[in-house]
């Protein structure tokens, strides 16, 4: 919707319907017109709120620095789970884009896949299953691209304050996963066809990525109310 057509959402009105046909109008205008603020809106995304918002260079390295290496921590502890044990990868690469915005997010992973490229054991199941780029092009190649992808999906998402509410969190955190969801498969088919992928690449994990789903909508909006109640 253009910004020309924002007076006639606000101000137009039905004054020939009923009372309880007016109240979901007006119900619908206000999700509309936030809606549309929403999608225009470049809002603090978490870290801005946590830190000074410099731009400075050094908190920039700073944050990218970090937030690959706690890349690097998640995907090496594994948590017992059921059907699979569970790392807090995905969850870490989603919450990194959420808190650093999508610019930020996707370099802070492409920074932790710069690291895995040039032969660190940064990935999951490194050095064993190989290092560098052999490791890249292998059959979990797909899901390390998706990280990115995800992060900047997630990161623009917050940008427009979806990870300010329960709901718009859960949407965010969904979106990620698809995200990083449809690159693995994608490729982890070239390997094993899309029936095994989905089999042996998805399945096991949607468990465990609900829970990790659950986390981050009560944590997020939780700690957005403090924030806010203490205007930090």
């Amino acid at each position: 919707m253009t910004d020309e057509a924002v007076p006639l959402v606000k101000f137009f009105d039905f004054h020939l319907i009923d009372e309880p046909s007016n109240f979901l109008f007006n119900a619908l205008k206000e999700f509309v017109l936030e809606g549309m603020s929403m999608l225009q809106a470049n809002r603090l995304v978490l870290i801005d709120a946590l830190l000074d918002r410099g731009n400075s260079q050094f908190r920039t390295l700073f944050l990218v620095l970090a937030g690959s290496l706690l890349l690097t921590v998640s995907a090496k502890v594994q948590v017992p789970f059921y059907p699979v044990p569970m790392t807090l990868q995905t969850l870490v690469v989603l919450l990194i884009g959420v808190a650093f915005g999508w610019r930020m997010g996707f370099a802070t992973v492409l920074a932790y896949l710069a690291q895995g490229a040039m032969g660190l054991p940064v990935f999951a199941g490194t050095p064993e299953k190989g290092l560098g780029l052999l490791y890249m092009a292998g059959p979990t190649g797909g899901y390390l691209v998706g990280f990115a992808l995800a992060a900047a999906t997630t990161g623009w998402l917050a940008e427009r304050g979806l990870d300010r509410t329960a709901i718009g969190t859960a949407i965010a955190m969904v979106a990620g996963n698809v995200v990083i969801y449809a690159c693995g498969l994608v490729w982890l088919s070239n390997f094993v066809g899309m029936e095994k992928a989905v089999t042996f690449g998805m399945a096991p994990f949607l468990f465990g990525d609900l829970v990790k789903i659950a986390l981050a909508t009560v944590t997020l909006p939780m700690i957005w109310k403090f924030l806010n109640r203490h205007q930090l």
